[in-house]
C-alpha cells in the first residue's frame, strides 16, 4: 500500500539508506530522472540525482547528504538545475528530509521534488503583469521610476541629461463616448507603436492608464533632442487614422522637464513634467511645453 501511494503522488520521491545509496525511487523519479527502478538502486544518489546551480552552473551538494549530516529537512536553492540520464536538464524545486529509526537515529533520507520549468514560467509572467501595461504592453509606473532612477545616475555619472516627455491625449475621452471602449482600447494600443516609432530603442515608453503616456530619453546631449522628439510626434499623429472603421483626429499635448535643470529625482521630474503637460493643454493643446520654475517673491 506504501508503495502504491507513492507512485501515486504527484512529486518524484527518492529513499537513500545512511551512506548515501538509492534504495527507492517511485514512477514520477523514473520519469523525470530518467532512470529506471532497476538500474538506479544500489548506485549513490548523486548518479542518479546529479544537481547544480542554474546561476553559477557548480555542481550542488546532495541535499539527502546534506538531511543526514544536518538532521534537519533541508531546501534546494532556487535555480536547481537537475541532469537527467539523457544529458538534458530540468529546473526543479525539492527538499529533503532524514530518516530516523525507531531509536531515533538517522538511517537515510528522503528526497521529494517537482519539475519547476512551469512554475518558473508562472514567475515571470507574474513578474512581467506587474511593471507592465496590461492593454499595451508598456512599463507601468512602478518599472518605469525603476528605470528612471537608474538613468538619472548614468546621466550624472555620464555627464549627461536626460528628458521626460509626459502626454495627453485630447479630447479621448469624447472619443471613449462616442465609440466604446473597444475602440478607445484599439486607439491606445496604436498610439503605443506610433510613440515606439519616434523613440530610440534604449527610450523607455511607458503608460500610466488612462490616455497617459510618458517617454524616458537616457543621456541626451541637450534640450533640443528632446524638441526634436516632440515635434516628431505632433508631426505623425497630425493625420487623421482609422480604427475599427472609424476616421479619428488625435491630438497630443507633452510636457517635458530636463534633468538636472527640472528635477534632481524621479518624482520631481515626473511632477514638474505632468505641470508642463497641463500647461501646454491650457495654451491651446496639440503642442508641447517645458517645465518651467514659476518665480515667487518680488
Amino acid at each position: 500500500m506504501a508503495q502504491i501511494t507513492l507512485d501515486a503522488i504527484g512529486d518524484a520521491v527518492l529513499v537513500v539508506d545512511s551512506k548515501g545509496i538509492l534504495i527507492y525511487l517511485n514512477k514520477v523519479a523514473e520519469t523525470l530522472t530518467g532512470w529506471l527502478r532497476k538500474e538506479a538502486l544500489g548506485r549513490p544518489v548523486e548518479q542518479v540525482f546529479f544537481i547544480f546551480d542554474g546561476v553559477t552552473r557548480e555542481r550542488a551538494e546532495s541535499p539527502a547528504q546534506r538531511a543526514i549530516n544536518e538532521g534537519r529537512t533541508v531546501e534546494l536553492a532556487l535555480g536547481s538545475v537537475l541532469i537527467r540520464r539523457d544529458g538534458s536538464d530540468m529546473a526543479i524545486e525539492d527538499s529533503a528530509a532524514p530518516i530516523r529509526n525507531h531509536l531515533g537515529e538517522i538511517a537515510g533520507a528522503v528526497i521529494v521534488f517537482h519539475d519547476a520549468s512551469q512554475s518558473g514560467t508562472v514567475m515571470q509572467e507574474m513578474s512581467h503583469n506587474a511593471q507592465h501595461d496590461f492593454l499595451t504592453g508598456l512599463p507601468n509606473r512602478m518599472l518605469l521610476t525603476e528605470r528612471l532612477t537608474q538613468a538619472i545616475g548614468m546621466a550624472d555619472r555620464h555627464r549627461k541629461q536626460l528628458a521626460l516627455l509626459f502626454l495627453d491625449l485630447d479630447f479621448f475621452k469624447q472619443i471613449n463616448d462616442s465609440y466604446g471602449h473597444s475602440v478607445g482600447d484599439h486607439l491606445l494600443q496604436e498610439v503605443a507603436v506610433e510613440i515606439a516609432a519616434c523613440v530610440r530603442s534604449t527610450d523607455t515608453i511607458s503608460r500610466h492608464g488612462g490616455d497617459e503616456f510618458v517617454i524616458l530619453l537616457t543621456e541626451i546631449a541637450e534640450r533640443q533632442d528632446a524638441i526634436q522628439v516632440a515635434e516628431k510626434l505632433l508631426a505623425r499623429f497630425a493625420e487623421p487614422r482609422v480604427i475599427d472603421g472609424h476616421e479619428l483626429r488625435i491630438h497630443l499635448s507633452i510636457g517635458i522637464s530636463a534633468y538636472p535643470e527640472n528635477g534632481l529625482d524621479a518624482e520631481t521630474l515626473m511632477h514638474n513634467a505632468d505641470t508642463a503637460m497641463y500647461n501646454a493643454k491650457g495654451n491651446g493643446r496639440n503642442s508641447y511645453q517645458f517645465f518651467r520654475q514659476v518665480q515667487s517673491g518680488p
